[in-house]
């Protein structure tokens, strides 16, 4: 979940780095795709052709989210009768239509000239009376189908990442950005930022690099050679499609012969598998945003894999990850109509492209047949959670309580974080130390995982006031870019809803959160130690509240620095002037109340992987806790707890940890992760009534890795002790698994609940929650005076989860 939104570099360099109706869409995607992402069509009695001698269904997509005007669709027919089919579209026959035989009793087509909207596609037997028909609808390139009103001011990017085009013109006018000729001069505006479609041909050259191909054919002469894994030695050339579907850029790219012309695509050298490229990051939308490398990945490309992209599955364009399904959607839909329909298709990505898999298989599980998450999370919207406690404890440590020695040794601070802390080198160590120092603040040596990992994300998260998207500048009005609430929220506005002001409704919730009980109960707090962080821990303000950032948000300039030391309140690399912060020390700091609705929205939607997981899946990822890379492995085993509630097994998920130390070159399971997945998905085919399970290979088990990439061990009692009472597996032992704020606080170790239910004082009091500590009646006055509603009963589920039957 890296953030690589531009307002942050400047901190990766000192900081070291509707909604009912959204719940049924799910559904009807899942019913409306089989497992092999195939569109399953449906006739106008909803009996999609069974039972009958005809049968006509769309490959491309679900018939009812079709795009663009075409699709691949194929007719089954009583043997010998391929010849015969006739097809009609809206009563009218549809001529010269190449229609190819596949086997004896089937043929395939791509059909165009569909409208937008609903039509009518029908297949027949002529001579016969044999005929079955669709309701197809058809919905434009640039989209929206599912994910609701798109959003405005978008900003075009494609003159960038490899692109190098200009938007079509669409209006003479404004809004839009501007479009400019060779010449520099504005020629017109675009809104949904489309291109042209082209295509280019690469080759890799023996220097491991990608180059163009020449233009005249001759043969380059540092062209590489790969030997494919059926022993075939071949040219590595590769045809690359860029274009634009629904607003997004998007590529495929496959390797192709020497000689293969544009106008006739020769799939000789494809295995015949789509891979599909997720990319992670973190972004608040309002930006086309960019193709990214791996979408040409030479490692992936040289086994024959086609490699499908879109900049609209990078989560550092947006979290919209309803958006990421219809994009993903659309551009498999391509795929599909330009080459053909892949015998599986698996995801692969990291971070936020690890979570794009788990919530589309999740909610649109036709579109990937297997899973390869690395680096993961469950999903995004519940890392808000406890990242948003992580700049309320650090303030605390730092600035209300800085006093205390504890906070200056680094390895405690993980008693309220949950966080890993470490110290020592570069990467971990403060690197605001000296100016804490000279202000008076508490310091230690090193940071907890919300230092280099997290520090800005809670300003890029929840406040509007600071953010920009890339070219924005190349907009008008401009008046419409500075009107932009830069919120995760607003990002996500289709899913929250808005209140009154117009603003998106935000999710996040501390009410009743007892900071450090974990600790408390471990004696590494004393009571009053508890009750003072409680008691001015506070919370963050509502977005509408909220005002722009200060040091080191800005840069670190020399100036910068002096305003910091001079600007009283200028220093505040915590966003203390966010934080609801009690201006009375009679009184506790106020909590901050999550929005319920946009909660129900979270859930409803599917932003929420509630563990819903019936795909071949290895979870794979680098031991990174020593570096605290924000990637903290504790969120495999809080997928794989998801799964377990939900599911009752985790027979599909395997879990991979690789060591790696800092300094030392990182080792990578993902191509081994893709080997053992072939396997796995060539079992299924050959024995599909063996399930998952019954088909999964031997390497397709638990494992854990040393920094080489060389296996220390493998088996189903790997990861033992860390879900279950079972002594620690050997895995466990050797890679300590860390925790959250909410974790320490006494939540689950899945990390999804929101808005905890409460229960009175004097009820955890009773219960013996403090122990081995019995407050006093002074102190439990106190407990009531910060919870006055109650504390958090993590035995109960989330306020804001809605009953099972209203869930996607």
């Amino acid at each position: 979940m890296t953030t690589d939104h531009r307002r942050l570099e400047f901190v990766r360099a000192c900081v070291t780095p509707a909604l009912a109706m959204v719940a049924l869409l799910g559904s009807a995607l899942a019913h409306a795709q089989n497992n092999n992402g195939r569109g399953q069509g449906q006739d106008d009695n909803d009996q999609g052709g069974r039972g009958k001698s005809v049968e006509l269904r769309v490959l491309s997509s679900p018939a009812q989210y079709v795009s663009g005007g075409d699709a691949r669709i194929e007719v089954r027919v009583p043997p010998g009768l391929q010849h015969t089919v006739e097809l009609y579209l809206n009563g009218r026959r549809i001529q010269n239509v190449d229609l190819k035989p596949k086997g004896n009793d089937r043929v395939q087509a791509v059909i165009t000239g569909l409208e937008v909207g609903e039509n009518r596609l029908e297949a027949l037997v002529k001579g016969r009376s044999d005929r079955d028909s669709l309701k197809v609808t058809n919905y434009p390139i640039t989209g929206p189908m599912f994910s609701g009103p798109q959003q405005h001011p978008f900003v075009c990017t494609t003159t960038q990442s490899g692109v190098g085009r200009q938007p079509i013109v669409e209006s003479a006018t404004a809004p839009g950005n501007r479009v400019f000729d060779s010449a520099g001069n504005v020629i017109g505006y675009s809104r949904d930022c489309s291109i042209e479609t082209f295509v280019t041909y690469l080759y890799r050259t023996t220097g491991n690099a990608w180059a163009p191909m020449p233009i005249d054919g001759s043969r380059p002469a540092d062209l590489a050679q790969v030997t494919m894994p059926d022993g075939r030695v071949v040219d590595f050339v590769v045809r690359r499609e860029v274009g634009s579907i629904n607003r997004f850029l998007y590529s495929i790219a496959m390797l192709v012969p020497f000689v293969e012309k544009a106008a006739k695509v020769d799939l000789s050298l494809w295995n015949g598998r789509l891979l599909y490229w997720f990319q992670g990051g973190v972004a608040i939308g309002h930006s086309q945003g960019t193709v990214h490398s791996g979408s040409l990945n030479p490692d992936i490309l040289r086994l024959g894999y086609a490699i499908a992209h879109s900049s609209g599955n990078n989560t550092g364009t947006h979290y919209n990850l309803q958006l990421a399904a219809e994009t993903m959607m659309m551009t498999k839909e391509r795929f599909i109509e330009r080459y053909a329909v892949p015998s599986y298709t698996v995801g692969l990505g990291g971070s936020g492209g690890a979570i794009q898999q788990y919530i589309l298989g999740q909610n649109q599980p036709g579109l990937l047949d297997a899973l390869l998450p690395v680096q993961s999370y469950p999903d995004m919207v519940t890392q808000t959670i406890h990242v948003g406690d992580c700049e309320l404890l650090e303030h605390y440590m730092d600035a209300t309580d800085r006093a205390n020695p504890k906070w200056r040794v680094t390895k405690n601070r993980s008693w309220l974080v949950g966080f890993n802390a470490e110290e020592g080198f570069d990467k971990v160590n403060d690197p605001l130390a000296q100016l804490k120092v000279a202000l008076g603040y508490s310091t230690s040596l090193g940071t907890t995982e919300c230092v280099p990992a997290w520090r800005g994300l809670s300003p890029l998260a929840m406040n509007p006031w600071y953010g920009q998207a890339p070219n924005q500048q190349n907009y008008e009005p401009q008046s419409d870019i500075a009107a932009i609430r830069w919120t995760h929220w607003d990002d996500l506005r289709n899913i929250y809803g808005v209140d009154e002001t117009g603003a998106a409704r935000p999710t996040w919730d501390n009410v009743g959160v007892q900071y450090g009980l974990r600790s408390l109960q471990e004696s590494k707090l004393t009571f009053e130690e508890f009750l003072n962080l409680n008691w001015n821990i506070g919370g963050w303000k509502q977005p509408s509240e909220m005002v722009q950032e200060g040091f080191p948000f800005f840069g670190t300039t020399a100036a910068e620095i002096n305003k910091a030391l001079t600007v009283p309140g200028y220093f505040d690399p915590w966003s203390r002037r966010n934080m609801t912060v009690s201006p009375d020390p009679t009184r506790p700091a106020p909590r901050t109340n999550g929005d319920l609705s946009a909660i129900r929205g979270a859930y409803t939607s599917g932003m929420v992987f509630h563990g819903q997981l019936d795909r071949p899946t290895i979870d794979h990822r680098q031991y990174m806790e020593r570096e605290l890379d924000m990637h903290n492995v504790h969120q495999s085993f809080a997928v794989r707890q998801r799964v377990l509630d939900r599911m009752g097994n985790s027979d599909m998920l395997v879990i991979w940890f690789t060591d790696t130390m800092p300094g030392v070159p990182k080792a990578s399971q993902s191509m081994d992760a893709i080997a053992v997945m072939e396997e796995w998905m060539r079992n299924i085919e050959k024995n599909p009534g063996k399930g998952i399970r019954g088909n999964r290979p031997p390497r397709a088990i638990d494992s854990c890795f040393d920094v080489t990439g060389s296996l220390i061990y493998a088996g189903n009692d790997a990861w033992n002790g860390i879900l279950d009472d079972k002594p620690a597996g050997p895995c466990t032992r050797r890679f300590p698994i860390h925790s959250t704020s909410r974790i320490v606080a006494g939540a689950p170790i899945e990390g999804g609940i929101y808005k905890c239910a409460l229960k009175p004082v004097d009820k955890a009091v009773k219960e013996g929650v403090y122990a081995p500590w019995q407050p006093t009646s002074e102190q439990v006055t106190k407990l009531k005076q910060i919870f006055p509603s109650g504390v958090c009963d993590y035995s109960r589920p989330d306020q804001g989860r809605p009953a099972k039957a209203d869930r996607i």
